[in-house]
Order: structure tokens, then C-alpha cells, then sequence
């Protein structure tokens, strides 16, 4: 009896065993030791190779078993995942992309070196040797070159990962043999060219993204076929044409990205077949036309909606504002127009975001607005009171809003209004937009009118006039009285106080008390001085939380407190990723004030153009990809302030100090402290210039005025050569030893010839003969900024198109040199670059003088006569946003069609 129970037991046992086994089956297979010696040296190469540490690979262990990242089935390797290791000391030394060992894994099918550092190109034998390869993922390597063709063979690949990488050339059309991939990701690289047509035969196509390189072409109405496709991202390129309608084929997508690129027609009605789509992103293109009133299906599952900044017009489709999840709609820029529907809100939503700002909505605020939590009506004309349920952070400028501060003028509100067949109420004052009908009076009562307005207009002309020349007189005297008499800073109280500016504090972050910034500096001591700037000293600190910070101190009594509030309400009014950003202040003290800032880990471009290594007295540049991103970074923020902000922003500061860099090298811009609205944008100086005054604008030290764009484009200019010349202080020099520099370089700055261009660029760039052909363009565009007639400088959106695609603008510019002499301001892109220089060997580009007209004068730099008439631009009543100035062109430059207006205000 007890050796049946026995037998029971032991049989129950066994049955526990093997449903344990059966349920924990593949964590078996992974603690077999690796049983192929081949694939074991083939290992310990790699650990070799790449400079693995022995805390993550052990050299005595076995692989299969105590190695992290290493899969294996039944004693072989199939999975390897270094995914953010880090290298031995030795191994950090000299990085490349050795991975030659994998050739001997046969089973191999993941390969995962994601964030780790493997400086090189892709190896060819890679898609030869590794045929059982799935997954690839080298994601943030800092891989080099091109694509090999050969990955074309892995026709077992399901994932392909190469995207934040430095890849160049054109995609290979190979990849469309891949058909069973799911995943492709080639974005954030340089990749040029048009999107292979062969890939309309990758049928499993969950993910697609190409973003952020330099493709041209069209988008192939192939991928209108792939009907497994949920994520298709084509952002920030260069595809023109128009949006294929067999996109609205993919019933399936949930993301679309087609923003920042010259996408032009009108947006095809089949896309409203996107049933499940989330995501809607066609901002930044040239697309126009009307939306169809159900472009948007119903129901709709959209969250995102971007369409800013393109030529749309006529009313938004009314299906928009009942979305249920709809959490962005941003589609600033346009040419929208219409009456905001009188919904009641979605309860439901209180995050949602909406910036209908720059078009011509009008009408009165409705209560639909209560679902957004962040509102941006800017530029618009809307009418009436603003209802309690509007935020007091939203943005209502530009406007003919009632009891509202900087509204549009009664005039232009009343214009509009009447254009349109409706009544202005006039901000509520008893006068309607129409005048009331005057009595009749004879014609010799008129006549009287007419001549005693004429003498009193005269005598008020004149009054005014003398008014404001006193003015100039009196304040001229005063400033001379204080220069000369060499007292310095004028004390408080002696001159009246600034205007008062409104600041929404509200805005600009936190409020430190003084203690905490003392805390944070060591009683700003001298160890955490950073420097001593124009504005303000600089110390770095800590506050609570063990965050980062840069802190400007500001002596009231040695700087001009407007130069201070004019910063704090720059801050308050506008915001963006390539501005520095603002964490805070502390205004407690009478005499000092203090902003807080974030901290930037590399510091300047001037002080991280060369960085000290671990080697004392041992210089490291930064190589070209970077410098270039550091460009295209800076250009994108001054794009902003020039094209974006209403009125344009003038920086007036531009120079390697100025452009800051975090952790990953992309720029914020600092140095904020004097920027301005363009002086030809304000009434007053049309009346100055009219009169021929003395401006009372802020003067750059050579006297030229330098509150206008067309300023910062030169500053711009001087840090683009000093990126291109490695020539520490080109950006901050003054007149004399600016136009040295311009003697010894722009002669090796030739459209004709890149390779002078080798004689000026800075020895320790490691460049190839594409790089060599981007440092040409960079230099290229440079010398068109730093023309010396301010009209004849290229706008910083064109800047901002040529730097990112550098090599369009050497290979379109030198197919010859016959379309260069014959073309007009109307033929091409290059007009807007080049203006009207030609290469000579003697050509030098003048310093601004006093006035556009002196450094036309004064210019040894030779013109031509090739550049035709310059049209001005339509302006239709949208304001800078108008569909009119818009350019349904391929061209990196499109017609600078506005080039006239910045010439009239430089030179009048």
C-alpha cells in the first residue's frame, strides 16, 4: 500500500514537472549554453570590436547565459541588443562601425545597437551575410554614407531602423524587394533624391517614415496601395507637387505628416476616406482652395489638426468644432475666414488647444471657445466684448475686440466689415461704420469748408513739424550735454521714466525670491560668473530640484531699464523651441533685477566651435554636420521672428554669442534683450523718413540702422562664414576688421568653382566630396546675406530653405552659367540668393555705412545689371499671411516678391 502511494506521488510530481516545462518553455531554451564555438569567437570579436564592457559582456561567461542583450534558442544566437551600452575607456578612443564578426552568426535574426555610438557606414556584406536577419535597428548611431543596395537581399527583414543618423545619397530601390517589412524609419538623416517608386510593393507596411531629410520629387500615388499603412511620415522635406488623392485608400492610417515641404494644388476630397485617422499634419506647404464642407467624415476619430501656415481660403468645415477628441487644431496662417458657430462647449475637453490666429475670421466670440484651455486668435477680426469664459492667457491681438489693448484701427476694422456687407460696432462707441449723411448746403457753403480746412490742415502741418524738430532738438542737446561732459550712465530719476509696458508676468515662469538666487550662486560669487554681458552679468547656479540654470543680473543703474521691460515683454508675447527659454524672474529689488534661464550644456557657438578634449591643450572642432544643423537651428529662429511674429522681430544681436546650444547641439537663441519691432513696420517712422529726420531707433557702431531684417540677415551672414571659415570672432568684429575678413574670403566664394572654396574653409574639417559640395553652399548663401545693398539680400525663409538643402543650391546654381546671366528677379531662386553679385576675383562687400544709400556708394562690390525689375508685393488685406505673396514653386527660393518692400524701407 505504501509503494502504490509512493508510485502516485512520484507520478504527480512528474506531471508538475512537465506543465512547468511546457509553460516556461522559451525561458529553457534561453538558459542553453551557447553551444557553437564558431558563434563564440564570433562573440568575443565583437565584444573586441565594438569595446564592450566586461560588466555587460563577461569574457569567462557563457553568452547564452550571464551576457545581457544576448538571445539565444536551442544553444545559438539569434537576438543581440547593445542598446545604449557604453564602450571601455580604450574603446571611446577610437569608435567605428566594426561589427564584422556578425558575418558568422547564422541564425541571427535582431541586431539592435540603437544609441550606440558607431561612427562609419553600413557595411555592404551586411546584406549578404546575415539573410535570416528580422529586425535592424540602428537607431541615434551616428552612421555615415549611404544606404547599401545590397539590404535589398534581406528579404526576411520585418523592421528596418536607421532614422537620427548622418546618412547621405539617395535611397536605394532595392529596399522595395523587402515585402515583408513592417517598419521603415529613415528620418532625421540627409538623405536626397526622390521616394523610390519600387515601394509600392511593400504591402505590410505598417510604419513609414522618411522626415526631416532633403528628398525631392513627388510623393508616389503608389503608397495609396498600401493598405496596411497606419503611420506615414514625409515631414520636412522638399516634395512639391500635389497631396496624390489615393491617400484617402488608406482607411487604415491613424497618423498623416505631410507638414513643411511645397506641396501645392488643394487638399484632394478622397482624404476624407481616413475614417480611423488621429492625426492630420499638412501644415507648412503651399496648398490653397477651399475645404468641401464634409471634408472632415462624421463621426471622426481626429485629435491633431495642423494646417498652418498655407493659402487656404473660404470657410473651416463646420464638422471641425464638433470633433469629440479633437485636443489641436492649428490652423494659423491661412486665408480661413467666416463666423465662429454659436455651439455650446464639450465638457469633456478641457486640454484642447486652438490657433486659428493670422486670417480673417470675424464676428463675435461664441461659447464653443470654452473647450479650448489655450487660445490664439491673433490677427483676425473679431468683434464685440470678450466673454468671461475666455482665458486671460489667450492671445487676442490684432483684433476689433472691445476694451482689448493693441486692436486694430477702427479704420481697418471698419473697411473690413464694411467689405463684407455687416456692421462694425465700432468698440462700442456711439459712431458706426458708416457716417452719418451731412445736410445739404449750397455749393458756395462748401466751397467755404473746403478752403478754411485747407488753411487750418496747413497751419497744423506746420505746427507739427516744428513740434517735432523741437523735440529732436531738445533731446539731441540733452545727450551731447551728458556724452561730453563725461559723467557716463544718466543717474535715475534725471531723465523721465520709460513708457509703461504692460507684462502679463503670468507668462514668464516662475518668481524667485533673492534669497533663492543667492542660494543657488553662492552669493553670486566669482567662481560662477559665466561672463559679463552687454545686458547684464551671467552666473550659472542650481535652484531646487538640482535644475540648471543661467541667472542675468541686471544693475538698473548701469543699464537702460527699458532695454529690460522690452525683454521681459518679448518673453510674455512670444515663445518658441528656438528661443531660450525663460524659467523665471525675481524684480524684488529697486536697483536689480534677475531672469533665469535655462541652462545650456555646450554653452555658445562661440565657445564650442572648438572644445578642449581630455588632452590638455588638445583642440576637438565641431565636425560639419553638426556646424550645419547649428545654421539651419538659427536661421529657423530668426524664420520665426522675421516671418512669424506680427509685427516682424528684429534680433539687432546676431553673432556666435548669441546662438546658444543644449546637450544635443540645437540652438536656442539668446541675447534677447534688444530685440525690436522693424522699424519699417511702425507709423512713425514712415513720418520720420517722410520728414527725413534723424531716426531715434537703436544704431549698430558703424551708424547703419539696425532695426530692420534686413540687418540681422547680415549678422546672420558673418557666423555662416565664420562656421565655414573655423575663424574665431568673425561674427562680433567691427567695420575695419570685418571688411579685412571679406577681402581674404569672398574672393574664394565662387558659384562657379567649388573648389576655391578649399582655400578659406577651416583645415580641421574632415569633409568627403559631398560634404565639400554643403560647405560651398553654406559659403554660397553667406556671401548673398553679407551684401552690401540691404534690398539685395535674401529673406530668412529663403535662407532658411537653402540651408536645408545645401546641395540643391550648388547643383541647381551650377548647371550653367548662361540661365545665371539671362535670368531676371521673376526666373528663378537664385535671383533671391545671389541679387544682383557675379564672381570676380576683386569683389568685396562693403560694410553698411550710415544709410543704405552710403553703402551703395561706397561699395567696391561689383553689380549687375541681370536682375531685372522687382515687382512689389500684392497685399490683399491678410496681412503678412496672404495667400498673394505665396509661391506655388519647386524652387528652394521662390520669387521675393516682398524683397521690394524691405528695399523701400532701407533706403527711404
Amino acid at each position: 500500500m505504501v509503494c502504490i502511494r509512493a508510485m502516485v506521488d512520484q507520478r504527480s510530481v512528474l506531471s508538475c514537472v512537465f506543465f512547468f516545462l511546457l509553460l516556461f518553455d522559451s525561458t529553457f531554451e534561453q538558459l542553453v549554453p551557447l553551444s557553437s564555438f564558431a558563434e563564440r569567437v564570433a562573440l568575443l570579436g565583437l565584444r573586441s570590436s565594438l569595446g564592450l564592457r566586461g560588466k555587460d559582456w563577461p569574457i569567462k561567461a557563457d553568452p547564452c547565459l550571464v551576457w545581457n542583450g544576448i538571445k539565444c534558442v536551442n544553444g545559438s544566437v539569434v537576438g543581440i541588443d547593445i542598446s545604449g551600452f557604453r564602450r571601455t575607456r580604450i574603446g571611446k578612443q577610437n569608435p567605428q562601425f566594426a561589427v564584422d564578426s556578425l558575418v558568422n552568426l547564422t541564425n541571427l535574426a535582431s541586431f539592435n545597437a540603437s544609441r550606440f555610438l558607431l561612427p562609419g557606414s553600413i557595411p555592404d556584406w551586411l546584406g549578404q551575410g546575415l539573410l535570416s536577419l528580422q529586425v535592424l535597428d540602428l537607431r541615434s548611431c551616428s552612421v555615415s554614407g549611404s544606404i547599401p543596395v545590397s539590404l535589398g537581399n534581406l528579404t526576411t527583414l520585418t523592421g528596418l531602423y536607421l532614422s537620427d543618423n548622418g546618412l547621405t545619397g539617395a535611397i536605394p530601390s532595392s529596399l522595395g524587394q523587402l515585402s515583408l517589412l513592417s517598419v521603415l524609419d529613415l528620418s532625421k538623416n540627409s538623405l536626397t533624391g526622390n521616394i523610390p517608386a519600387s515601394f509600392v510593393s511593400l504591402k505590410n507596411l505598417s510604419s513609414f517614415d522618411i522626415s526631416s531629410n532633403y528628398l525631392t520629387g513627388s510623393i508616389p500615388t503608389g503608397i495609396g496601395t498600401l493598405t496596411k499603412l497606419q503611420y506615414l511620415n514625409v515631414s520636412n522635406n522638399s516634395l512639391a507637387s500635389s497631396i496624390p488623392s489615393q491617400l484617402g485608400d488608406l482607411d487604415g492610417l491613424i497618423d498623416l505628416d505631410l507638414s513643411m515641404n511645397s506641396l501645392s494644388g488643394s487638399v484632394p476630397p478622397d482624404l476624407r476616406g481616413l475614417r480611423n485617422l488621429q492625426k492630420m499634419v499638412i501644415g507648412n506647404n503651399f496648398l490653397s482652395g477651399n475645404l468641401s464642407a464634409n471634408f472632415f467624415p462624421a463621426p471622426s476619430q481626429l485629435q491633431i489638426i495642423v494646417f498652418r501656415h498655407n493659402g487656404f481660403t473660404g470657410p473651416l468645415p463646420n464638422t471641425v468644432w464638433s470633433m469629440p477628441q479633437l485636443r489641436l487644431l492649428d490652423i494659423s496662417g491661412n486665408n480661413f475666414t467666416g463666423m465662429l458657430p454659436n455651439l455650446s462647449s464639450n465638457a469633456n475637453v478641457t486640454a484642447a488647444v486652438l490657433d486659428i490666429s493670422q486670417n480673417m475670421f470675424y464676428g463675435s466670440l461664441t461659447p464653443l471657445l470654452r473647450r479650448f484651455s489655450f487660445i490664439n486668435l491673433r490677427g483676425n477680426y473679431f468683434q464685440g466684448r470678450v466673454p468671461e469664459y475666455v482665458h486671460n492667457d489667450s492671445s487676442l491681438d490684432s483684433n476689433c475686440l472691445r476694451n482689448v489693448s493693441h486692436q486694430r484701427t477702427s479704420t481697418d476694422c471698419g473697411s473690413f466689415y464694411r467689405a463684407i456687407g455687416l456692421s462694425f460696432d465700432n468698440f462700442g462707441l456711439p459712431n458706426s461704420t458708416e457716417p452719418p449723411s451731412a445736410p445739404k448746403r449750397s455749393e458756395k457753403n462748401n466751397r467755404k469748408i473746403i478752403i478754411l480746412a485747407a488753411a487750418l490742415g496747413g497751419g497744423l502741418l506746420i505746427i507739427l513739424v516744428l513740434l517735432v524738430l523741437l523735440v529732436l532738438f531738445c533731446r539731441k542737446n540733452g545727450t551731447t550735454t551728458n556724452q561730453r561732459g563725461g559723467v557716463g550712465p544718466v543717474p535715475a530719476g534725471s531723465s523721465p521714466p520709460p513708457p509703461g509696458i504692460p507684462i502679463n508676468f503670468s507668462t514668464l515662469g516662475d518668481s524667485f525670491t533673492y534669497q533663492q538666487l543667492l542660494l543657488a550662486t553662492g552669493d553670486f560669487s566669482e567662481t560662477n560668473l559665466i561672463k559679463h554681458g552687454h545686458s547684464g552679468d551671467l552666473f550659472r547656479g542650481f535652484i531646487e530640484g538640482g535644475i540648471h540654470v543661467v541667472i542675468k543680473r541686471i544693475d538698473l543703474q548701469s543699464s537702460r531699464k527699458e532695454s529690460f521691460l522690452l525683454e521681459l515683454d518679448i518673453f510674455s508675447k512670444i515663445s518658441h523651441t528656438r528661443l531660450v527659454p525663460l524659467l523665471g524672474h525675481c524684480l524684488e529689488n529697486e536697483n536689480e533685477k534677475f531672469l533665469v534661464y535655462k541652462y545650456m550644456p555646450n554653452s555658445d557657438l562661440s565657445s564650442s566651435l572648438y572644445r578642449t578634449t581630455n588632452t590638455e591643450d588638445d583642440l576637438k572642432s565641431l565636425d560639419w554636420i553638426t556646424r550645419l544643423k547649428i545654421a539651419s537651428g538659427a536661421a529657423e529662429a530668426l524664420c520665426y521672428l522675421h516671418h512669424e511674429c506680427t509685427p516682424p522681430l528684429v534680433h539687432r544681436d546676431i553673432q556666435a554669442s548669441s546662438i546658444l546650444l543644449d546637450d544635443k547641439f540645437e540652438v536656442r537663441l539668446g541675447s534677447l534683450s534688444e530685440v525690436c519691432a522693424q522699424e519699417g513696420d511702425s507709423h512713425q517712422s514712415r513720418i520720420t523718413r517722410f520728414l527725413r529726420l534723424p531716426q531715434s531707433s537703436e544704431q549698430g557702431a558703424s551708424g547703419s540702422i539696425t532695426s530692420t531684417c534686413a540687418y540681422d540677415v547680415y549678422c546672420f551672414g558673418k557666423v555662416l562664414l565664420e562656421l565655414v571659415t573655423g575663424k574665431l570672432g568673425i561674427s562680433a568684429s567691427n567695420d575695419a576688421q570685418m571688411k579685412e575678413t571679406l577681402e581674404q574670403t569672398l574672393p574664394y566664394i565662387s558659384i562657379y568653382d567649388k573648389e576655391l572654396v578649399t582655400k578659406i574653409v577651416d583645415q580641421s574639417l574632415i569633409i568627403d566630396e559631398d560634404l565639400l559640395e554643403e560647405v560651398w553652399a553654406m559659403a554660397i548663401v553667406a556671401r548673398s546675406c553679407l551684401n552690401p545693398k540691404p534690398s539685395r539680400r535674401p529673406l530668412m525663409r529663403y535662407i532658411l530653405k537653402a540651408l536645408e538643402n545645401p546641395l540643391k543650391v550648388v547643383r541647381e546654381e551650377n548647371t550653367g552659367s548662361a540661365r545665371l546671366r539671362t535670368t531676371s528677379s521673376r526666373g528663378s531662386w537664385n535671383a533671391a540668393v545671389f541679387g544682383s553679385w557675379r564672381h570676380s576675383s576683386s569683389d568685396v562687400a562693403t560694410i553698411p555705412g550710415a544709410s543704405a544709400a552710403k553703402a551703395e556708394g561706397t561699395s567696391s562690390f561689383k553689380q549687375s545689371g541681370t536682375t531685372g525689375s522687382q515687382g512689389s508685393a500684392h497685399n490683399n488685406g491678410a496681412g503678412e499671411h496672404s495667400s498673394s505673396r505665396r509661391r506655388h514653386s519647386r524652387d528652394i527660393f521662390p520669387e521675393p516678391s516682398d524683397v521690394q518692400d524691405v528695399e523701400r524701407q532701407d533706403q527711404d
